[in-house]
């Protein structure tokens, strides 16, 4: 409990910046930047569309923004949507590089090679999303700041579906809110996630594509930032995620998140110490407990005194006493207790805070995800433990759910 307090003490203080301090405030821009959408697809012919067009419906000036799809071994009619709906299309089929990370590499480096000089940032997008009608000019306001990379506040699309996709929702919007919104805040980097942020031409430039492959590009390339001292800003500009609804989905899903986090630890921890210790960044420290896997310390605690329970009451009169053994089990209920109440806090607090970004007609569902949301969390144990040993390959995650903005709006499931 002391180990955990002191390595994660400074996200309390970033839960009351958050709280206090509400969401930032960017200046206006100066100048309206030149900018290319990157969407990387894999049989998305259900959802791409919505994208594009809503990507089309900004309020910004069109021939500021241009769209691109690499339609990745599609086996139905991804790209000919896309190309409808006014994208840029290439298409890819490489099976032996698979996953988002190589189509990106595939996809920047043709751009760069068809169109030079002509953007000076990239989205990252997947192909399920939606953004709002303002976004890119809210990014805009980042980016002219001088950021080499901007994230945004990721909502959800379905946050009724399921008690699954509400508890993802709930963690994006506090991610969003108490994580990157109070890093801002506080003036250090924030880490991008998924999809949904802006890297700078400069970066794609320099490695002449995307040279970040383990299972989650989205967090090695955060880590990069952090080692290297380049600041990722943050800017509310929202948009829509869909999220997984069975429990079989989630759990492929965070166990190749939870892989690609020890990817990144492995690899890059040392570097992380490095950079914290001799040139004092505050971000690799923040960047270090991220991909740390923080789980560990609650499973560590469950063995050790459950362990001590099972020789306790098999050893009874000779090596343990009834005191001993009620203080394993008193222990082990407190480790659940208190991550129970911690993310039942989380949960209440963003769900009060962020109630205007949840769009969801089941009332009951806000409500009774207060309460699954800690155990959603508890699933993270056995995912922790699964991860470390068994092979993870990726595997894309299906998207089905085809639904306007507006809809979103409105409250659609």
């Amino acid at each position: 409990m002391l180990l955990f307090t002191v390595c994660f003490l400074y996200q309390v203080i970033f839960f009351f910046v958050g709280l206090i301090r509400g969401e930032y405030k960017l200046p206006r821009a100066r100048k309206l930047h030149k900018y290319a959408f990157f969407i990387a697809a894999h049989n998305e012919e259900a959802v791409i569309a919505n994208l594009v067009t809503s990507i089309r419906q900004q309020d910004y000036p069109s021939d500021l923004i241009d769209v691109f799809v690499v339609a990745d071994a599609c086996t139905d009619n991804t790209a000919q949507a896309a190309r409808d709906a006014g994208a840029i299309v290439y298409e890819r089929n490489d099976l032996a590089r698979k996953g988002k990370s190589w189509v990106m590499d595939y996809g920047f480096d043709r751009i760069l090679n068809e169109y030079p000089g002509q953007y000076e940032g990239f989205f990252i997008f997947d192909a399920d999303n939606l953004i709002s009608p303002n976004y890119v000019r809210v990014m805009n306001d980042a980016f002219d700041l001088g950021y080499m990379a901007v994230t945004s506040y990721r909502n959800s699309k379905n946050f009724g579906s399921s008690w699954i996709s509400s508890a993802y929702a709930t963690w994006f919007l506090r991610e969003a809110r108490f994580l990157n919104n109070a890093r801002m805040h506080c003036g250090t980097s924030c880490a991008v996630s998924g999809s949904g942020y802006l890297v700078s031409t400069k970066i794609i430039e320099g490695m002449h594509g995307w040279q970040f492959h383990t299972l989650t590009e989205d967090i090695q390339f955060s880590t990069f930032c952090a080692i290297h001292g380049v600041r990722i800003g943050y800017a509310p500009a929202e948009f829509y995620d869909e999220q997984p609804v069975t429990f079989v989905a989630s759990w492929r899903q965070r166990m190749r998140w939870t892989k690609g986090f020890y990817q990144v630890f492995f690899t890059y921890g040392k570097h992380l110490l490095k950079s914290m210790t001799v040139f004092r960044r505050f971000a690799a420290y923040d960047l270090l407990m991220t991909i740390a896997p923080g789980m560990l310390l609650s499973l560590i605690s469950v063995l050790a005194n459950g362990t001590f329970l099972i020789v306790g009451a098999l050893s009874h009169g000779f090596l343990a006493t009834s005191y001993e053994l009620e203080t394993c089990v008193g222990s082990l209920f407190m480790t659940f207790a208190s991550m129970y109440v911690t993310f039942f806090v989380m949960g209440i607090t963003t769900t009060i805070t962020e109630r205007k970004h949840i769009h969801c007609p089941q009332r009951w569902r806000i409500f009774t995800n207060l309460f699954t949301f800690p155990l959603f969390m508890f699933t993270y144990i056995p995912i922790t433990v699964a991860a470390l040993f068994l092979k993870v390959d990726w595997v894309p995650t299906p998207h089905s759910v085809s639904v306007t903005l507006d809809q979103v709006m409105d409250g659609a499931k």
